[in-house]
């Protein structure tokens, strides 16, 4: 690796106590009838039994606010506190839950005079920002504020921000970080930067009318906020944190809401995909191996929120009306699921990868500059294990995860004094540290085998060498071209014919090798010239013949030609059937796929081998011998 070249090199993950989801369940005021559902009080609720409606079945969670509580209730009670990770380099998700018609984008986004928990959010982490590059330890960093916004639409990702049709796919970075590829990011100075993008790309989300609510919202949209940090002195450390905040659609009894056609399909989609949600909560909770997480979209962006490195929160909406008993229920459930999920949040900061020098070459003949003969040379009675990894491997070569790695161990190593010792892996976890082992011995091994490959190349290169005919120094005669070699169509050896000499009857020539000078003091090191040349009447006998092919061949006798395969045999005969025959066997070139390369190529290939299928010549008149 250049010295001049500075690569990113993730440190160690710093990782934080296990964080449980926190779950709160906002409870909708009541609009008609008598509610089935009442708290407790500031973490208790009870709901009536559908099995028995004289008993009531009591549910405990992180927070419950009542039908009186305020959209700043909520935000200082529960979101708010997640905010202050961001500026650790932590990640932090905000998720409404709930039925349709339970108050979840009100929560999300409120209205001009109770704004909801996104603007509210978004304000805080901007004025954070600020004040961050405020405080006197804050000078040496500087922080940028971005946005991204979209939304999931029958398992299609869209962008809102710059709307277009095209499913935007989800991927994960080596660190397992959820990256959506082609999505648009704006940089946010100001709030006003916030509502200048925000409030038009609400309108690109998908809403339409139920009997339960006005405007349903029909796909689940999430705002990505991305907060980075980075250092301007010495070390150059760097941060990134990323804000989720989730705006789910709606589960949907479709008895009840009436849909019909495209929004029946956007129901569909939509349980669907709850339904996934649920099922990777249980996985979690029960600690199987394989969390389906890849199953839906949803799920997939989910990822980190749900058992990954974001501390989450999930705010349930309910209704309390009797119509909405079974919808309640359910949301209740999968709340008192959620709490027991466990995430694990960590703070990863990157650094410059530390420069690798080149070691300057040594002669060993000439014992080397600036060492005297006595002197004992760096690394002359250690074991190769003693010098730095990094200077055995080819690091250009291997994989540059691995490379980062390596390079930050060498230098944790370096700074406790390890010295030339055998690197200590720290607190690697077992899995981590016996995987590297395992790559790092395949490694050496690997290159041990190519070390013993180069040398038996260079033995065989030598070998060769010796075996070759050294040109005659002591003669000073001019040069003179040799003999004419000619090959035979049986493949019998005859002897050279002289200037004069003509072929005998039934005898063809059909390739002439020229060898030029190889005497003389000009061309003592030069390698012989061979020209090879086809006879000028038996080349266009055997192009004639590979036209002829090409117009009366079956497909099987068309695959038999070299570079022509099954496809192409085929577009030959339509070609053939449309336009008529092949006039030369350049016209292959108006054939589909055939380009002019490939047309000299085949060229190449077929015309010695055609001449075997000519028709014997007319035998030649006795010659009287000479």
């Amino acid at each position: 690796m250049p010295s001049q070249q500075r690569a990113s090199m993730a440190e160690p993950r710093r990782a934080c106590p296990q964080a449980r989801v926190q779950v709160c369940v906002r409870l909708r005021p009541c609009s008609q009838g008598d509610p089935c559902i009442r708290g407790l009080n500031s973490r208790s609720l009870e709901i009536i039994n559908w099995r028995n409606k004289k008993e009531t079945m009591q549910y405990q969670f992180d927070t419950f606010y009542g039908d009186k509580a305020t959209q700043h209730d909520i935000y200082t009670g529960s979101v708010q506190p997640v905010l202050r990770h961001l500026l650790e380099g932590q990640n932090a998700s905000v998720l409404a839950y709930g039925p349709t018609g339970a108050g979840k984008t009100h929560t999300m986004l409120g209205s001009p005079e109770q704004p909801g928990m996104v603007p509210r959010a978004l304000r805080d982490v901007l004025q954070m920002t600020r004040e961050a590059s405020c405080l006197p330890e804050g000078e040496e960093w500087s922080y940028s504020v971005s946005m991204s916004y979209l939304e999931i639409y029958q398992e299609k990702v869209l962008d809102l921000l710059e709307p277009s049709h095209q499913d935007l796919p989800i991927r994960e970075d080596r660190d397992r970080n959820i990256l959506i590829p082609g999505l648009t990011e704006r940089e946010l100075g100001s709030f006003g930067d916030f509502e200048r993008y925000f409030l038009p790309a609400s309108c690109n989300r998908t809403m339409a009318s139920t009997r339960l609510n006005d405007r349903s919202s029909r796909s689940h949209a999430v705002l990505l906020v991305r907060v980075a940090q980075a250092q301007r002195v010495p070390p150059y450390r760097r941060r990134v944190a990323k804000l989720c905040l989730i705006d789910l659609a709606g589960s949907e009894d479709n008895r009840r809401t009436g849909n019909r056609g495209l929004q029946l399909k956007e129901s569909s989609a939509i349980n669907a995909s709850l339904h996934v949600l649920s099922k990777v909560v249980d996985a979690l909770n029960q600690g199987l191996p394989r969390v389906p997480y890849r199953d839906s979209k949803l799920t997939r962006l989910l990822q980190d929120s749900l058992g990954g490195s974001a501390h989450s929160v999930i705010i349930a909406n309910i209704a309390p009306e009797q119509h909405f008993y079974l919808d309640t229920l359910s949301t209740l459930n999968f709340a008192a699921k959620s709490k027991q999920v466990v995430n694990r949040p960590f703070t990863q900061e990157t650094l410059p990868a530390p420069a690798v020098r080149k070691r300057p070459s040594e002669d060993p003949a000439a014992g080397g500059e600036g060492v005297s003969p006595g002197a004992k040379r760096p690394h002359e009675d250690e074991s190769p294990e003693a010098e730095p990894l990094s200077s055995l491997l080819p690091l250009e070569q291997l994989d540059p995860g691995l490379v980062q790695r390596l390079l930050g161990l060498e230098q944790l190593e370096k700074q406790q004094g390890g010295g030339g010792r055998r690197l200590p892996l720290l607190n690697t976890p077992r899995r981590e540290r016996v995987a590297l082992l395992r790559q790092l011995e395949e490694t050496r091994s690997e290159l041990q085998k190519l070390k013993e490959k180069q040398k038996e190349l260079e033995a065989a290169a030598l070998l060769d060498k010796a075996r070759r005919p050294k040109p005659l120094q002591h003669s000073k005669a001019p040069s003179r071209p040799c003999k004419q070699a000619v090959v035979l169509p049986l493949q019998q050896v005859q002897t050279p014919l002289g200037k004069e000499a003509m072929p005998k009857g039934g005898e063809e020539i059909l390739v002439v090798q020229k060898v030029g000078q190889v005497e003389g003091s000009g061309a003592e090191n030069e390698a012989p010239a061979w020209e090879l040349t086809l006879r000028p009447d038996l080349l266009a006998r055997s192009r004639k013949n590979i036209v002829a092919l090409l117009n009366e061949g079956s497909t099987k006798e068309l695959r038999t030609l070299h570079r022509i395969g099954d496809k192409k045999a085929r577009l030959i005969m339509a070609w053939r059937q449309l336009h008529g025959p092949f006039t030369q066997v350049e016209d292959l070139e108006k054939v589909e796929g055939m380009t002019a390369k490939h047309v000299a190529s085949f060229l190449k290939a077929n015309l010695l081998s055609s001449l075997g299928s000519l028709s014997p010549p007319a035998p030649a008149s006795p010659r009287a011998p000479q």
